[in-house]
């Protein structure tokens, strides 16, 4: 496990090349999982790139240790200043979606190229549906049946090609996380400082994927997301045919390949 930067309350994994030169790519993981989501691109990024995969608080190797909310995407924004990051590439999965919007909003004079797998964003719509879901969770997990609690979430957001190896690993991610979150401060907790960034105020161009086997409402998000994104330099949107919620998991050879394609002719 990556050592915590000094001073700076997230764990990550930092892939090298900081004294070459080399564009820095962050990768936001998932609310289901962890960093460890990343493995498999951070070990296929070129050696031209710096792959950063932190943890937010609450998350992997990061605890919940303040009495106080927090703001994921100005923790990310501490981190990259604290070890001298000025521009950086965004690969946001599912939350880290919606956290690597934020980011690229607040600071869009440093990113040059933001990638969107099955994103959450501002105006996803809170159907019964979602509604429901969260509510079996919250059951499952106030009364300690975490193993309930992780099945639900794999069986929730992994299409049915996911194999049983990708099955146990994000189990594992999302158990680690509730140990974390129940462990924490009563007052822990995420916020948005300031309230949303408006999508407007992004300019770098911008990939946003979906999957064949995601959620309706997060398929439907995904799809405006293009018309959404009024200042990005470009705009392209790729639907996968056969993957689940995380793509990058369960199709990790076709979305690796996106992901490369696309910062090769974005980032500069």
């Amino acid at each position: 496990m990556a050592p915590l930067y000094p001073a700076l309350p997230l764990a990550f994994t930092d892939t090298g090349n900081a004294h070459t030169g080399a564009p820095t790519v962050v990768l936001l993981h998932s609310g289901v999982c962890d960093r460890r989501m990343w493995s498999s691109l951070l070990a296929a990024l070129p050696p031209t790139y710096r792959g950063l995969a932190p943890d937010p608080r609450g998350f992997g190797g990061s605890t919940l240790d303040q009495d106080i909310p927090h703001d994921d995407a100005r923790d990310v924004l501490a981190l990259l200043d604290g070890i001298g990051v000025e521009r950086f590439a965004l690969v946001g999965s599912s939350y880290g979606g919606r956290v690597a919007l934020r980011l690229a909003g607040l600071v869009p004079e440093r990113v040059p190229a933001l990638v969107l797998l099955c994103p959450a964003a501002p105006g996803l719509e809170e159907t019964e549906a979602l509604a429901a879901l969260d509510a079996r969770e919250e059951k499952l997990v106030a009364a300690g049946d975490l193993d309930g609690a992780c099945a639900l979430m794999t069986d929730t957001w992994l299409g049915p090609d996911a194999d049983a190896s990708v099955r146990a690993e994000v189990a594992r991610m999302q158990r680690r996380a509730y140990q974390l979150q129940l462990a924490g401060p009563q007052g822990a907790g995420r916020t948005e400082e300031g309230g949303p960034v408006p999508l407007s105020a992004v300019t770098a161009a911008t990939l946003v994927v979906t999957a064949a086997h995601d959620l309706p409402e997060f398929r439907a998000l995904a799809a405006g997301l293009p018309d959404r994104l009024t200042g990005a330099r470009e705009t392209e949107y790729v639907d996968l045919s056969s993957s689940g919620h995380l793509p990058n998991m369960e199709r990790p050879e076709e979305t690796t390949l996106l992901v490369r394609d696309f910062l090769g002719r974005s980032v500069r």
